[in-house]
């Protein structure tokens, strides 16, 4: 177990690399094997149901992040502990959006003075890029991360997150109806409001030449261009963009307002701190085992996307609440990012971008703990470890 920062500064525990991934690897030598090679390195032979008969069993050496040499079929032995105790933490921490009442929120929601007209148009562009930032990661790991990554604890822990993107898109299906909310306004706001569009657009542009069916991280510029796209929807998509979002619904949460929201904001939150900090390990194996793709350029480059998505960011906070409300406001929020900004840096072994900058909303690591008891009869139960405790461990 090692010490890590969680997204708000506090320090929290969680699996440590492997030691397997302590130092470099040797070069790549070519894909995972395939299901239906006549022969592999070990000489098995490929038998009429197009299973490998023969084969020597995997040597744990094999196992790579990208352009494995080992069958990508067998979990064991087991080379990065990192991946299966994250898939294990984000099975214990499973939790569905209908287990959370939502009966107050709507009360305060048609209530004419309930909310201010400010705050009700922060909710309805907050959820308007959640409602469609979920299904582009899905995508994203479904259709470009998935068929790449060449290790199958890491696999196991993506198909886990491609359902956790599922309950996320779920979760605001079911805010939507619950409010009764423009189903049309709502999700094709990615569509609508340039701020989204712009955020949505500039992390797509790095999935798109991951889908050609040519792709290949074999070679320099293919496996680099997976790594940006690695960047794209793990450390920004995930570790940045989606922060402004929690600090404004949290903000209203802590208000004792939609509080019914605020309680399923927190469960995502959880969900993805432990996807960045899977896609984070992910990154930095990638680099340990294949150090000529972390070249000095392509860290400028890196650095370069995480600026210009702090800014991309910084433009949607002050499209969403351009007049400050809820003690939040614009140049507390670019503070944020900037901090946040400046942690994502720090976890792929960059230079600070925002010397100086500092959090704050230190309020948002007691928000996420959720530690208050809850009276079983007003609400779900949320600290039975199988029932969406928010546990870190």
């Amino acid at each position: 177990m090692l010490n890590w920062d969680d997204p708000i500064g506090s320090k929290k525990t969680a699996p440590a690399l492997s030691e397997a991934t302590g130092a470099a690897q040797a070069a790549v030598v070519g894909g995972a094997i395939e299901m239906h090679a006549d022969h592999d390195e070990h000489g098995g032979k490929t038998g009429l149901d197009g299973i490998e008969t023969g084969a020597g069993r995997v040597d744990v050496s094999e196992k790579r992040i990208i352009n494995a040499t080992a069958d990508v079929n067998q979990l064991l032995p087991m080379k990065y502990n990192w991946a299966w105790e994250k898939y294990l933490a984000a099975c214990n921490n499973h939790w569905m959006p209908t287990e959370v009442s939502m009966q107050a929120d709507i009360a305060l929601w048609k209530s004419k003075d309930g909310l201010t007209p400010d705050e009700r148009a922060m909710v309805l562009r907050n959820l308007g890029f959640f409602a469609t930032a979920e299904s582009l990661v899905a995508n994203n790991i479904v259709l470009a991360i998935y068929k790449n990554i060449t290790n199958p604890e890491c696999r196991q822990y993506l198909l886990r997150q491609a359902f956790e993107e599922a309950i996320h898109t779920h979760t605001f299906q079911y805010i939507v109806d619950s409010l009764g909310l423009a189903e049309g306004e709502v999700f094709n706001m990615y569509r609508e409001v340039p701020s989204i569009t712009a955020k949505d657009a500039w992390a797509l542009k790095y999935t798109k030449g991951l889908m050609d069916g040519q792709f290949d991280t074999s070679t320099l510029d293919g496996a680099q261009n997976f790594l940006r796209d690695l960047v794209a929807f793990y450390v920004v998509f995930e570790g940045m963009w989606f922060y402004t979002g929690f600090a404004q619904i949290l903000s209203l949460g802590r208000r004792n307002k939609l509080t019914g929201i605020a309680e399923q904001y927190q469960y995502i939150m959880r969900d993805e701190s432990i996807h960045l900090n899977f896609g984070i390990d992910v990154i930095n194996t990638i680099r340990i085992e294949n150090p000529h793709l972390w070249t000095a350029s392509f860290q400028n480059e890196v650095l370069d996307m995480l600026r210009e998505a702090c800014e991309l960011e910084v433009t949607y906070a002050r499209d969403t609440m351009p007049n400050g409300l809820l003690g939040l406001n614009v140049d507390m929020c670019t503070e944020y990012m900037h901090f946040i900004t400046n942690r994502r840096c720090d976890q792929l072994g960059l230079p600070e971008l925002y010397a100086g900058a500092g959090n704050p909303f230190p309020w948002m690591s007691e928000v996420i703990d959720l530690k208050k008891e809850k009276n079983f009869f007003e609400t779900r139960v949320t600290e039975y470890q199988t029932g969406g405790a928010l546990s870190w461990d």
